[in-house]
């Protein structure tokens, strides 16, 4: 099996597991609790702490544990939110391309009088810092834009459209599920107010996040209850899943520099050999774009029979098209950039990891060449292209 779908999760590595399983057998007291079990439990869980905020440059009273980067989002948006509210500032920057814990949240606040501002995507599938400086209003009380696309893997100029906000006074959120953990990060270098993160994007468990307020952030709680996570996130923390998640996040940024050569080695391999099909296209900037994101558009098929005969062929990827999910509509970020209906349904993503090898890579091409001529070859779309009835797109 050749798995290339570490956009939507990935592996836990070995010592994130061995750390969690240890914890498991050992370290599970509760670390709210005044005896020695509990107090060992603490140590643990602020060492975790003080890791992961040592990582992106943040302090430890900066970092709450959440259940993932869905949690964290709709935290710091609507704390954001709340808070602009009692300023009299109704209003919210984002763009049309983000992740849906982030564009559901927003469509929420709009129901309760909030007036959102949903940036244009360019085709390459950036945001021009200009374009947010334009957008931002005397009454604007949060910048959200996030950090890489989660389907196209575009790297956005956060620091610029940090500095833009902090110079304006506005708050800024970014979704930084897709970065942490496979580009750097600094909260403070990229004038970063909010961010989120999620533990399962680098090799740790799932459901475990944790979410960074800058000092001085005001923070309105999703989950009431008891006085953990300084009173903003109430529940007992679960800490061998928290330190396996901080072991997992220095592995990954110890080994970023070696680890991201790799895989952009074998990246513009992948991009080279499936521009090699006729009427293909790569979704998003060749270069401003993660190290293991492959995005691309083949016309006159569909995404979810790509997907099927792929794994047949034993290759686990994903698609743009929300069809896999029960949904005809095609991937949102995929309009965004401007593909149309046709050719967003037949997209794919592939998002590989430090296990990939160049062989890997040279059998996914011919399986995606393979199957898309299959798929071509009784497609009534690909016949009327083909046969002059419709023109073609790409």
């Amino acid at each position: 099996m050749i798995y290339a779908d570490n956009a939507a999760t990935t592996k836990m590595s070995d010592a994130a597991m061995k750390t969690m399983i240890s914890l498991w057998q050992e370290g599970w007291g509760n670390p709210s609790s005044l005896y020695t079990h509990g107090q060992k439990a603490k140590e643990i869980l602020e060492k975790a702490r003080a890791d992961i905020a040592g990582i992106i440059g943040a302090s430890s009273k900066e970092i709450i544990f959440t259940s993932g980067g869905s949690e964290a989002d709709n935290q710091a948006i609507r704390s954001a939110a709340a808070y602009g509210k009692r300023q009299g500032k109704w209003h919210i920057v984002s763009s049309a391309f983000e992740h849906h814990a982030v564009l559901h949240t927003l469509k929420a606040l709009e129901k309760e009088g909030f007036e959102v501002t949903l940036l244009d995507v360019h085709e390459n599938g950036l945001i021009i810092p200009s374009e947010v400086e334009a957008a931002i209003r005397d009454d604007t009380c949060l910048v959200t834009i996030m950090y890489a696309n989660n389907e196209i893997g575009t790297i956005q100029p956060i620091r610029e459209i940090g500095a833009i906000c902090r110079e304006k006074g506005v708050l800024f959120h970014t979704d930084a599920v897709q970065a942490i953990g496979h580009i750097p990060v600094n909260v403070e270098a990229d004038h970063i107010d909010l961010l989120s993160a999620s533990a399962h994007k680098f090799h740790g468990p799932k459901g475990v996040g944790f979410f960074y307020a800058k000092k001085g952030v005001p923070l309105t709680n999703l989950i009431e209850g008891g006085a953990q996570e300084r009173g903003k996130r109430a529940g007992t923390e679960n800490v061998p899943g928290i330190a396996a998640m901080a072991e997992a996040l220095k592995e990954s940024v110890t080994a970023m520099e070696t680890t991201a050569a790799h895989l952009i080695k074998v990246r513009d391999r992948l991009i080279t050999g499936l521009r090699q099909i006729p009427h293909a296209a790569l979704n998003g900037d060749a270069c401003h774009r993660l190290p293991g994101n492959v995005n691309f558009c083949f016309e006159g098929i569909e995404g979810e029979s790509l997907l099927l005969l792929l794994d047949d062929k034993g290759i686990c990827a994903s698609s743009g098209s929300a069809c896999t999910s029960g949904s005809l509509d095609p991937s949102h970020v995929l309009l965004a950039i401007g593909r149309v209906h046709d050719v967003a349904h037949g997209s794919l993503r592939l998002s590989i990891g430090e296990d990939i090898t160049e062989t890997d890579a040279d059998e996914i091409i011919q399986a995606v060449q393979e199957v898309v001529a299959y798929l071509r070859g009784f497609s009534p779309i690909w016949r009327d292209l083909t046969t002059g009835k419709k023109d073609f797109i790409l």
